[in-house]
């Protein structure tokens, strides 16, 4: 029976899969099919490494990129010693999800897309914009939100800029409310695109899908905060564009070394092209709520209903993690 560390804490919802609620699903999911998951809430690093010191366990699923003290947000820890893949790396430890490294380029959004602009992979024109620094020059309508954030936090339709008097303020807002640096882009008017990465090696999967929140916009078609996690967005099939979807997906997961676990949100430009706008390394497992559920039962759907698919999604992705660090 393989055993599972599951690690949480105050900020497992903003950083990670969910709340703790959503952590003992996750948990009983695990022990639905024959492994031994057990949960660790930590509020320091010292209670992480009492953790992995008072459990036994063949491999750590965390939902926290860092220890931080704001639960609210993820923001960008500058202390290495917070970020809990490092200290996993440090020990030796086998963990589910990309290595501290490209952790640490995917929460900070503005270096993602840095790197994918390097190798030639589509993503917004943008600026990060410091405390303190000049305001780039863009054509409007712009989008503003904060650098090192998830699931929406930190934007409304105030996020969509017309004029320089606006970007001004937004960049403010995100300075004020955020304490991080904000991120500058091209406001991108067409359909959200996500794909789910799932599994590595011979096991790996790309599924697309489309974000669909009929009715449910206000003045523009973006995903406010207050839409997320709540249920009212839904994933469709990729029925156009799926091919070249997935290509992008496989190109941006393959060039920031991600693993097990990773979803890749694009967007069409005023041209129709996809642009990535977001690669989250701990994604959301709400069932059914969140997308990576969601995405999974489009293309894994049983009989046995969304609660067996989410069983076995969070499953294949304990085990491929398992099989990559060989262990049987």
């Amino acid at each position: 029976m393989k055993k599972v560390l599951i690690i949480t804490g105050p900020a497992g919802d903003a950083q990670g899969w969910g709340d703790l609620g959503v952590t003992e699903t996750l948990r009983d999911a695990l022990c639905a099919n024959g492994k031994s998951a057990r949960i660790a809430f930590v509020e320091s690093m010292e209670d992480v490494t009492r953790a992995i010191r008072n459990h036994t366990f063949d491999i750590i699923w965390s939902a926290l990129y860092h220890i931080s003290d704001r639960a609210e947000i993820v923001g960008l820890s500058m202390a290495d010693d917070a970020w809990l893949a490092d200290r996993f790396d440090g020990l030796g430890l086998p963990y589910i999800g990309p290595d501290a490294r490209t952790m640490k380029q995917l929460i900070n959004k503005t270096e993602t897309h840095g790197i994918l602009q390097a190798a030639g992979i589509a993503v917004p024109d943008h600026h990060q914009v410091d405390a303190g620094a000049d305001l780039p020059r863009m054509r409007f309508p712009a989008f503003v939100k904060p650098s090192c954030e998830s699931r929406s936090v930190g934007i409304s339709d105030d996020s969509v800029v017309e004029n320089r008097t606006q970007l001004a303020a937004r960049v403010a807002f995100i300075h004020r409310e955020y304490e991080q640096p904000a991120l500058v882009e091209e406001y991108l008017p067409g359909q959200e695109y996500t794909v789910l990465m799932l599994g590595n090696g011979g096991r790996q999967e790309f599924l697309p899908g489309i974000v669909t929140l009929d009715g449910e916009y206000g003045r523009y078609p973006i995903l406010r905060a207050d839409l997320r996690g709540v249920g009212v967005t839904r994933i469709k099939r990729a029925e156009t564009l799926a091919d070249e979807s997935v290509a992008l997906c496989r190109q941006a997961t393959e060039t920031l070394n991600c693993l097990d676990h990773v979803r890749v949100d694009m967007r069409l430009d005023r041209a129709g092209r996809l642009r990535i706008i977001e690669v989250n390394g701990i994604p959301g497992l709400k069932p059914v709520k969140s997308w990576s559920p969601q995405i999974y039962t489009l293309y894994h759907g049983s009989p046995q209903g969304p609660d067996h698919d989410y069983r076995q999604m969070v499953n294949l992705i304990v085990d491929s993690a398992l099989e990559r660090y060989g262990i049987g």
